[in-house]
């Protein structure tokens, strides 16, 4: 596509961040909104929020795929404070179905970006595209500068991301595990949940690290093995 080589950046696809590759637990309202937005049944304008390491990258990606999938275009873009590029990344984006940008209140205090991304907004809109943002918490609480871009801000539909529960984890971690093509007990699980990191994003690492370990070893992911994985990530560390 001839728009997309005019972008000075270009995003790739997380083949393993569709919708079906996600773990809804409470969530499964919010993937129904998202689904409903992509195929223009629903809100052309949704705001994600909640803490760190719940999926909103992953649910980003996953609108991006299910864009694709009915060929529309779709770009994605996760912003961040210690590389946050030249404003004129917004040029041109106005263009596509459907815009996804993580972490947006990483633009606060960049007065380029905010006007910048005030413009892409209304230009977009024009179009009658599609914008999905993600951020740590909800719009009202987003210390953007330009009053009419925070106002822009709460226009669509805004829905909190919750948590896991420990059962909901333990049930997560083992549909994680067969996507990947091993399985994992639920009393492996739990032993993990009780002396690993909690965060969700962590767990999915430390899986690969199972898988790997497993396949090495060829030994099943019994306890006394996963005993054994994690002091010798330990000494690692």
């Amino acid at each position: 596509m001839a728009l997309l080589k005019q972008l000075p950046l270009h995003f790739e696809f997380r083949a393993n961040q569709t919708f079906n590759d996600y773990f809804s637990g409470s969530n499964l309202e919010i993937i129904n909104h998202l689904q409903n937005c992509i195929s223009r049944h629903g809100e052309k304008q949704v705001f994600i929020w909640g803490e760190s390491g719940l999926g909103k990258s992953h649910l980003l990606q996953a609108c991006c795929h299910q864009a694709q999938n009915i060929e529309l275009s779709s770009f994605y873009f996760d912003l961040s404070p210690s590389d946050l590029p030249d404003a004129s990344l917004l040029k041109g984006l106005d263009e596509f179905d459907i815009v996804c940008f993580d972490n947006i209140d990483q633009i606060v205090g960049h007065e380029d970006w905010e006007i910048a991304f005030f413009n892409f907004y209304n230009l977009h809109r024009d179009q009658d595209h599609i914008l999905i943002l993600s951020a740590n918490c909800p719009p009202n609480d987003i210390a953007i500068k330009l009053p009419d871009l925070k106002t822009r801000l709460n226009w669509g539909l805004t829905l909190k991301i919750q948590p896991l529960s420990d059962e909901e984890k333990v049930t997560a971690l083992i549909f994680k595990a067969n996507q990947m093509g091993f399985e994992i007990t639920p009393k492996a699980v739990r032993f993990l949940l009780s002396h690993k990191n909690r965060n969700i994003s962590s767990l999915w690492t430390l899986l690969t690290k199972l898988d790997h370990a497993s396949l090495a070893a060829k030994r099943k992911l019994t306890i006394p093995f996963l005993k054994q994985i994690l002091s010798e990530e330990s000494r690692e560390e």
